[in-house]
């Protein structure tokens, strides 16, 4: 608590967490485009919810237990109901790290076993060691890591209240575990981080060949609004994916001729054009890390 009240008297702006509706029945909360930081208390993701008769299943649980907390509060204003399933679109820090607050509530935890992997990495625990440390007082000691109550190994169909959710395996592609969540009587898809909107992509380990094929199924689906793992509802779905699916063969494009001709990657990266995607934010924290693994991941494949 003590550390709760110096950060406050910091004068540090924490973003607000509030619902924006993007169907009839669902909502979402915004992150910040921003690395995680003390600042935001990690809130740079974003994670919805969908209210039905039997109570509300939100997607995703943001980036530490006090957001997920503030996250159930805001749901309960909304709608009025708790939340008893969380599904989860991949087991990344910035969605994941909220998840013992809704266990703890008694929701259903629900993902792709692919996650299986990173729980149990050296990865996911060096990774969580650092965050209790850059990432104090938001993740401490007491934070830990939360295995699902159901994990899934292929396409499922979740109801509740009558409502039906779509459960789509669509990995291995930005991770192995990625899971897209439709529901058709919204029109709408949680896309998790296979699309970013308004911002460079986070390309990490991805498999980006697989993850432009994801982006092709997901637009087969037609929705009328998909939340981003990252960034601000899409209405235009078509543009905003095709802007990731573009960045991730431009990528593949430059970094791949460049390891396919042996050309070193600084000089690869130094003369390549990226004026069409400078612009974004995170651009300059991203791209360089983005293209070596890139540039990598192609070495790999032309073997």
């Amino acid at each position: 608590m003590l550390a709760l009240l110096c950060l406050a008297c910091t004068g540090w702006a924490q973003p607000a967490l509030v619902a924006e509706r993007v169907a009839p029945a669902a909502w979402y909360v915004q992150g910040m485009s921003a690395l995680g930081s003390p600042q935001n208390r990690n809130f740079i993701s974003n994670a919805g919810f969908v209210a039905t008769d039997d109570g509300v299943v939100a997607i995703d649980a943001l980036g530490s237990p006090q957001l997920a907390r503030a996250f159930m509060q805001e749901i309960r204003r909304v709608t009025g109901k708790a939340v008893t399933h969380v599904i989860v679109t991949h087991y990344h820090a910035d969605h994941i790290y909220g998840l013992q607050e809704f266990q703890r509530a008694g929701a259903r935890i629900v993902a792709h076993r692919g996650g299986l992997e990173y729980l149990h990495s050296e990865l996911a625990a060096s990774r969580l060691a650092a965050s209790r440390t850059e990432l104090a007082p938001w993740i401490d000691a007491q934070t830990h890591l939360v295995p699902a109550d159901e994990w899934i190994d292929g396409p499922r169909e979740l109801v509740v209240g009558k409502l039906r959710f779509v459960l789509m395996p669509v990995g291995p592609a930005h991770t192995p575990e990625d899971l897209a969540v439709f529901v058709p009587s919204q029109k709408l898809l949680f896309a998790g981080d296979l699309v970013f909107r308004g911002r460079v992509p986070f390309v990490g380990q991805a498999r980006s060949g697989e993850w432009i094929e994801a982006l092709t199924r997901l637009l087969a689906l037609d929705a009328q609004a998909v939340v981003p793992g990252h960034g601000p509802v899409s209405r235009d779905a078509r543009a905003d994916m095709e802007l990731t699916r573009d960045y991730l063969a431009y990528l593949r494009e430059t970094m791949g001729r460049a390891a396919r001709d042996m050309e070193p990657f600084d000089e690869a990266y130094a003369r390549t054009d990226w004026s069409r995607f400078a612009h974004l934010p995170l651009f300059g924290a991203a791209n360089r890390m983005n293209a070596y693994n890139t540039y990598l991941l192609m070495e790999r494949e032309d073997r």
